[in-house]
Parts: structure tokens; sequence; C-alpha cells
């Protein structure tokens, strides 16, 4: 995915200091660059851009009537404001009309980079969620009937539903999950169960059943492949957080599939571009809690 850049400030100095960070970490392609908001608009819209940085203060239309005009003309892109001015008032009229950050002036390389990375993650996960909106709108459902039909769908269709949810369905530990759930279901499907005994048992017994030939091998590579998925869940279900705390998927999965701790340790690491996680995940918790939501609504 190669992000398409446009840049507007009518500082030649501050255009070429962005152009040279973008173009030096290699963050994708600048299509284009002007020096005020006004005119700039069609060629915005022709180049298909990503990312527009755009000044905040310019002599003949200024960044927020620029942005104004090109979200009446359709543009969906994401909008990075950069400006000396720290007045509350335009800062939150600027947020208001869709801008994802500020890059403060005088330009300070570290921090371009650490903003544009951050609304690239954004657009990532976005893409990410539409994609999986549009497997569902492909079966002509509204999501008011896909959560009405939820309730009625087997228990298979509804834990996929869930792993749609966290933006995980593609990957192959979450087809481990479907099995699993379904053999756990049928195994203790009658019974009330308070916990799981340890996992490498859980996954055991399902290898054993599934008359694997070599059954320590294919527990290794099952335990793998779904703590993989679940760190996946994890890692889309904080950055839902990041980009709105209060996004119904986000306050409905948190704390009901992890540990609200790990979530918020998670979003950190995310916020400060940490390469190395300190999440201990609790794989057992997740797969408990949905067990038992596949039960009750199945």
């Amino acid at each position: 995915m190669r992000f398409r850049f446009f840049i507007i400030d009518d500082d030649p100095s501050s255009r070429k200091m962005l152009h040279n960070a973008i173009e030096y970490e290699d963050l994708g392609d600048i299509v284009g660059e002007a020096e005020d908001g006004f005119g700039a608009e069609p060629s915005i819209l022709m180049k298909k851009c990503d990312i527009i940085l755009i000044d905040l203060l310019m002599p003949k239309q200024d960044g927020i009537e620029t942005i104004e005009r090109l979200r009446e003309m359709g543009y969906e892109g994401k909008f990075i404001m950069i400006s000396q001015v720290e007045h509350k008032d335009m800062v939150a009229e600027a947020y208001s009309k869709g801008v994802e950050y500020f890059i403060h002036k005088p330009i300070n390389r570290i921090e371009v980079l650490s903003v544009i990375k951050k609304v690239m993650e954004h657009i990532k996960l976005e893409r990410s969620l539409q994609g999986i909106r549009y497997t569902l709108s492909f079966l002509d459902m509204s999501s008011q009937q896909v959560e009405a039909g939820r309730r009625e769908r087997s228990s298979r269709s509804f834990t996929r539903s869930v792993l749609a949810d966290f933006g995980i369905v593609g990957e192959s530990g979450s087809r481990d999950l479907v099995s699993l759930i379904e053999y756990l279901l049928k195994k203790y499907g009658k019974e009330r169960l308070r916990d799981f005994s340890a996992l490498k048992d859980v996954f055991t017994e399902y290898v054993t059943d599934t008359q694997a030939e070599d059954v320590q091998r294919e527990v290794k590579a099952m335990e793998q492949r779904i703590r993989r998925a679940v760190a996946r869940a994890l890692q889309n279900l904080a950055s839902l957080g990041l980009e709105d705390y209060s996004n119904p998927k986000f306050e409905l999965y948190a704390s009901k599939y992890f540990d609200f701790a790990d979530v918020r340790q998670k979003m950190r690491e995310i916020e400060q571009e940490e390469e190395v996680s300190r999440v201990r995940l609790n794989v057992k918790k997740f797969i408990f809690t949905l067990y038992l939501e596949t039960k009750e609504h199945a």
C-alpha cells in the first residue's frame, strides 16, 4: 500500500522540509504541492491523495476553508494541520472539520514522522474494517439485520461474526478458533463451566479427536496460530480505541475478551510506536469468553 501525499503551505522551506522527511523515510509518494489552498482542490481530487498536510494560515484561502471546500467536493482523505497558532477555538474548529493531528511550527522532523505514521496506521485500520463491512454488505444485509440475525445463526456463524468484528476473520488461527469452539460446545454444551482446564490440555484433546498423525506437533502449531490471531485482535481493538474511545465495538469487547489493563498497554505501545510488546496475552480468557458468548447466542 503506497500512500499519496499532497502538501499545501505558503512557506517554501516548510514544504521542502515536509517533502524531504516523507521522501527520506519512504512513507509514500508526494503527488503534488501548492503554496495556497485556493485552486488546489481539483488537483488533489484528480490525484486521489490519501493524506494532505495543510497550513492553517495562508493568504488567499486558509486551511479550514480549504478543508471545507474539499469535503463539499467529496474528498474523503485525511488532513494533518500545520500551524503555529495555538488559539483553542481555531484548533477546535479544525478538529471539527476533520483534521486528524496538528504539526506545530517550527517544524520538527521527529514530530512530523510520528504524526504521519499514526495517521497512516489509522487509514490501514479503517480500510481493514471497510473490507469487513463490504463482506457483510455483499450479503445484502444491513448492520441492523446482521445484529438481529446473529441470534438465529448457528454457533459457527456467530463465532465467525465475532472474529470479523475483531478484524481477524482471515487469519489462519481464526479457522482454528471456529473449529475449537464448535468442538467445545459439543463436549461441554450441557455443562455450566466456570473455566477450562489448561489450554494445552484443551488443544491436545481437540487435536487427538481430529486423529492428527503427530499430535504434539499439531498442538504446538495450533497454539501458535491462535496466539497470533488473538494478538492481532488486541492490536486492532487497541487501534480502534485510539481512533474512537466511545466506539461501540471497543466498549463491547475491550474488557470482555481481554484484561482492560492489557488493552490500555497496547494502546500506549501503538501511540509510542514500540516495536516490542510488553503485553502478556491472556489467550485462555479470549477463548473461554468466545465459548460462553457463542453458547449463549447459538
